[in-house]
C-alpha cells in the first residue's frame, strides 16, 4: 500500500510536545497516481520569514498542516528532543495547548511555508 509521511507534533496530557511519524494511507487512482481521503479545511496561509527566525517554545495556533516550501528548519520538543526538516516535508501541527514547541531556521535564508489549518 502506498503512503504519504508525515511528522506529527502534539502535546500529551501533561502539556509536554513529542513528535510522531505517521502515514496518510493512499489508493491507486489510475493515470493520476495515488490519492489520499479528502480532508476536510478551513483555510489555506502563503508565509514566509526572516533569514534569521528563531521562534521560542510556542503552541501551534490551530491544528494545521505545515508544508515547507524551501530551507531547513530544526524543531524542538519541550522534552528537548529535536528534529530537522527539509523542503517537500509535511508536518501535522496539533500542539495548541501545552508547553508548545521550538522552531529554527538553520539556513541563513528567507523561508516559504504554507499552513493549511483544519476543520
Amino acid at each position: 500500500m502506498e503512503y504519504y509521511a508525515i511528522t506529527r507534533i502534539f502535546a500529551d496530557a501533561a502539556g509536554e510536545s513529542h513528535f510522531e511519524d505517521i502515514k496518510i494511507s493512499l489508493k491507486e487512482s489510475g493515470e493520476i497516481g495515488f490519492l489520499s481521503e479528502i480532508q476536510d479545511v478551513a483555510g489555506i496561509i502563503f508565509r514566509k520569514v526572516n533569514a534569521t527566525y528563531d521562534y521560542d517554545f510556542h503552541q501551534a495556533p490551530a491544528r494545521q498542516y505545515i508544508i515547507l516550501q524551501d530551507g531547513t528548519i530544526e524543531i524542538e520538543t519541550s522534552l528537548g528532543e529535536k528534529r530537522i526538516f527539509e523542503p517537500g516535508n509535511v508536518l501535522l501541527v496539533e500542539d495548541t495547548f501545552g508547553k508548545g514547541h521550538r522552531t529554527r531556521n538553520l539556513k541563513k535564508a528567507v523561508r516559504s511555508s504554507i499552513f493549511v489549518t483544519l476543520k
